[in-house]
């Protein structure tokens, strides 16, 4: 007998999870409103439900019945066994204040240092260390009064350099900071000698400032913000040797020899004319100046195609939505670190809030026929940024083209002013602002 409700229990990146009961014939956006609600927050922006499908993560269409995604189990399942979704980041950012909300910030976070332990990029060792140094700052704070402990020690040298290392091997484990490679190259005792002295040259550094700060370091990490598919290069492969990564400014193709991924290709959004797929075989089209051949690859099935090239359209969405946003946050942070003030900002952060919320991809992913509202300012390469999304051989083509008109807001943001600066250096600034803003809206062309 069949029965009127089902269990579902969501994974958090931060090892929990979330159980709900939802009906038998409910949907995707039935289960992200039931996890919104425990979770306490009216957005997960960055996150997307996701299940498990031919060994890989793919998220779900939130208008499309969960049924569709477990088949025939759904039907004869029960209370008693919980079918499973997970919490995933759909959407990485390039700055951490994009995201509005400590709980989905702390989730986001969570998920970026399991990418980490799980890295293979063993070119990148230095990057390792100044992520452990944030992450052990924004969890433990200064380790200021570990210093002062030393000093206050009287016994002779070798006691104290003992008892130093004692403490440091105390306060954190090399397993949770770093890759198992890592470890296995360097070794714990030289992790555990090493981490703390550059996580002491954070001192002073809030823990919510060491949170932005690692956000924004590990978009430096080359196999961290981003979602990677396996597919073939030939139908007939046994296989999937490709790997086809999306991230917010485009897409990466790696080739996976023998456990080593190497790079062939990094498109950038403004470098790929056309997605396409039909059934299984999925292909990728750069523009004419790239002199590239169109790139053929196959993924397990048209199912899989459809939701790849969803999250590659959401992802192409997201990043035309906010980029005018993130340049802005840029040119502040620069501004702040040429000041040495890092309180300073220029920003309404309620009307910015609901700007971000309204551009959330997490809210409209299943709207592809609407027009995505644009909010960007202009620059001479994204001028011919426009990319083509078809589901199909059969459907329409979806594309997305910033407007200039839309960067009116921008020009309405308060100014908060700062201890430190005068309130005349703040509104100079602002009215700099609205004329760059103005002048490309009026112009059509960029001003830098």
């Amino acid at each position: 007998m069949r029965t009127t409700q089902k269990r579902v229990c969501v994974f958090l990146p931060n090892e929990q999870n979330l159980d709900c009961a939802v009906r038998a014939t409910a949907r995707g956006r039935e289960v992200l409103n039931l996890v919104l609600r425990q979770l306490g927050v009216s957005d997960l922006q960055v996150f997307g439900l996701a299940v498990l499908r031919d060994n890989e993560y793919l998220f779900l269409d939130m208008q499309r019945k969960l049924s569709k995604y477990f088949g025939n189990l759904w039907n004869r399942g029960s209370l008693m066994v919980p079918f499973i979704l997970f919490l995933r980041v759909q959407h990485y950012v390039e700055s951490g204040r994009l995201i509005l909300s400590s709980t989905v910030q702390q989730l986001y976070l969570a998920e970026l240092r399991r990418k980490v332990l799980r890295s293979e990029s063993h070119h990148q060792e230095v990057l390792f260390f100044q992520l452990a140094a944030c992450a052990l700052q924004a969890e433990v704070g200064d380790l200021e009064h570990r210093a002062d402990e030393d000093e206050d020690d009287d016994d002779d040298d070798d006691d104290e350099v003992e008892g130093k290392e004692k403490r440091h091997r105390q306060y954190f484990l090399p397993e949770d900071y770093f890759p198992p490679w890592l470890i296995k190259r360097r070794g714990r005792d030289f992790l555990l000698q090493h981490g703390p002295a550059l996580h002491v040259e954070l001192r002073g550094v809030t823990r919510n400032q060491a949170v932005l700060q690692f956000i924004k370091e590990v978009s430096n990490l080359q196999d961290g913000p981003v979602t990677f598919y396996r597919m073939k290069q030939d139908k007939k492969e046994l296989r999937r040797c490709i790997l086809l990564g999306v991230t917010l400014k485009g897409v990466h193709i790696y080739q996976d020899l023998e456990g080593k991924l190497c790079l062939l290709y990094d498109f950038s959004w403004a470098d790929i004319d056309r997605l396409t797929f039909q059934g299984s075989r999925f292909e990728i089209a750069a523009v004419g100046s790239l002199c590239l051949p169109k790139l053929v690859y196959y993924t397990p099935s048209a199912f899989h195609s459809e939701h790849v090239m969803r999250h590659l359209s959401d992802s192409h969405r997201l990043h035309i939505n906010t980029r005018g946003v993130v340049r802005c946050i840029q040119q502040m942070d620069d501004m702040q670190a040429s000041h040495s003030y890092r309180e300073a900002y220029i920003c309404d952060t309620t009307r910015l809030a609901h700007r971000l919320r309204s551009n959330s991809p997490t809210s409209s992913v299943s709207d592809w026929s609407a027009a995505p509202e644009i909010v960007t300012a202009r620059s001479r390469q994204e001028e011919d940024e426009v990319t083509e999304f078809e589901l199909c051989v059969d459907e329409p083509v979806e594309s997305f083209v910033d407007n200039p008109a839309d960067l009116a807001w921008l020009t309405e943001l308060s100014v908060d002013e700062p201890v430190g600066l005068p309130s005349s250096y703040w509104a100079a600034v602002a009215v700099e602002m609205k004329q760059v803003v103005q002048g490309r809206a009026d112009e059509g062309v960029p001003v830098d």
